[in-house]
């Protein structure tokens, strides 16, 4: 996987912005002696006024190392650097999150910790090629990662003074959350969803849980009772207790929502054409492929920014990207016995368990990598556009030279380098771990 390089501040761009600087500190330099009786005679003029105004002249309050965004005091910069900042250390949260699914992984399969992807590719391999013939069938819904509108409105807010995060709504293309027991529009490019549980109900979408067949129909999870087909995994008695190629008559286990031809024991998810779901039911709109839906609270999906100044927009952009949390999706993992183990219970036990923990663990890495790879898209957001956040927002000081802002400016031209190097160290870090959490992919098959 190749990754967009930070690029470093040029030299010449950074010159650039001298004469701004200079313009500051000359400003300084020409105030009337009257306002520097008192100070300390040796220091200069410009050191006089600084200490005076409370000025951060030697940029002594930290920066992103310190966990401090509020490097220059002018809105755009510092928002920029606090993305860099909340990106980094979401970064190195998701980073262990893999690591230590990984780990766990690599134990089950008698691994030390910190083994790499290719070794507990390749042990994961073996263990399945000694119980198994023809390899794993995994059926995995997505992670349903949520984005914290609060933070980008927030974010919004803070780098762009024109946006008022009151009167804020979000393209999500994903769901969102809405009241349940009235009329709903979620507009052309969505329709409205209802999930209703109940100890049994009727189903005419997606059921997740068990589906209780009124009579012979194709099951998408684990058929319990008669199978007219082949049967992956069968019981002492003839019954099937696994994935039916065929007619299964029973009940089907539905680890991964999937239509139901039957009773749902469980929740049923549903398109309701009225717009109006039940007041027992939870609502939410949900966008069709390639379409969005406007969202006031949580989007459970990508969700695009509102529209902010140029300067901001990378570093809004990457602030949703860290405020994401993804949900580990459910998974569904069948199998056929190779004939080793067939009819050998306690080994086929011992399988079942093994796969058990797999699932569990497998499925927080498909949800970490979720976050991850949104996390590197903002991690190159924001590096291409740290020109745009940082250099570029000095030259408009030319205009009004602000003495408080000039020295700001100084402190952020001095941090780019560090903000640079953080979030290359960072997308550097993280793509390793994806790259491990691949091969596990790999030799799972989902």
């Amino acid at each position: 996987m190749t990754h967009a390089a930070i690029p470093p501040s040029s030299p010449s761009r950074l010159h650039a912005r001298i004469p701004v600087l200079g313009a500051g500190l000359g400003l300084l330099a020409g105030l009337g002696a009257g306002m520097l009786q008192g100070c300390d005679e040796d220091s200069s003029p410009a050191e006089r006024i600084a200490e005076q105004c409370g000025l951060d002249i030697e940029c002594e309050a930290g920066g992103i190392l310190e966990g401090n965004a509020h490097v220059s005091g002018i809105a755009s910069i510092d928002t920029f650097f606090g993305a860099v900042i909340d990106v980094e250390a979401k970064a190195g949260r998701v980073e262990g999150t893999i690591r230590g699914e990984l780990d766990a992984i690599a134990a089950s399969v008698g691994l030390s910790p910190g083994a790499s992807g290719a070794e507990i590719r390749a042990a994961i391999e073996g263990r399945i090629s000694a119980a198994v013939s023809g390899g794993l069938r995994v059926q995995a819904e997505p992670a349903r990662c949520e984005t914290s509108v609060e933070i980008v409105a927030a974010a919004a807010a803070e780098c762009d003074a024109s946006v008022d995060p009151g009167e804020l709504s979000f393209a999500c293309e994903g769901s969102c959350e809405v009241e349940a027991g009235v009329q709903v529009d979620c507009g052309a490019e969505a329709e409205l969803h209802c999930v209703v549980s109940a100890p049994s109900v009727e189903c005419s979408g997606t059921c997740q849980g068990t589906c209780e067949l009124n009579a012979g129909a194709q099951c998408e999870g684990t058929c319990k009772g008669g199978c007219e087909g082949t049967c992956s995994v069968q019981n002492a008695d003839g019954t099937c207790n696994g994935q039916c190629n065929g007619t299964c008559t029973g009940s089907c286990e539905l680890d991964v929502a999937a239509s139901c031809d039957g009773q749902c024991q469980g929740s049923c998810d549903y398109v309701e054409p009225s717009g109006e779901c039940g007041a027992s039911a939870e609502a939410h709109c949900e966008a069709q492929a390639g379409g969005s839906v406007q969202c006031e609270a949580g989007c459970s999906g990508n969700a695009d920014p509102p529209s902010v100044s140029a300067e901001c927009e990378a570093s809004v952009e990457a602030k949703a990207s860290a405020s994401v949390e993804c949900t580990p999706p459910q998974l569904a993992i069948t199998w056929e016995w190779n004939t080793q183990l067939e009819g050998d219970v306690a080994a086929q036990a011992e399988f079942r368990g093994w796969i058990n923990s797999l699932r569990l663990h497998y499925s927080a890495i498909l949800a970490a990598r979720a976050q991850a790879d949104l996390l590197l898209e903002a991690g190159r957001g924001l590096a291409s556009a740290a020109e745009a956040a940082v250099l570029d927002a000095t030259t408009e000081l030319s205009a009004d030279v602000n003495i408080k802002a000039a020295f700001g400016a100084r402190c952020a031209l001095q941090e780019l380098p560090v903000a640079a190097t953080t979030m290359g160290d960072a997308v550097t870090r993280l793509s390793a771990s994806i790259q491990a959490a691949t091969e596990v992919s790999a030799a799972i098959g989902g």
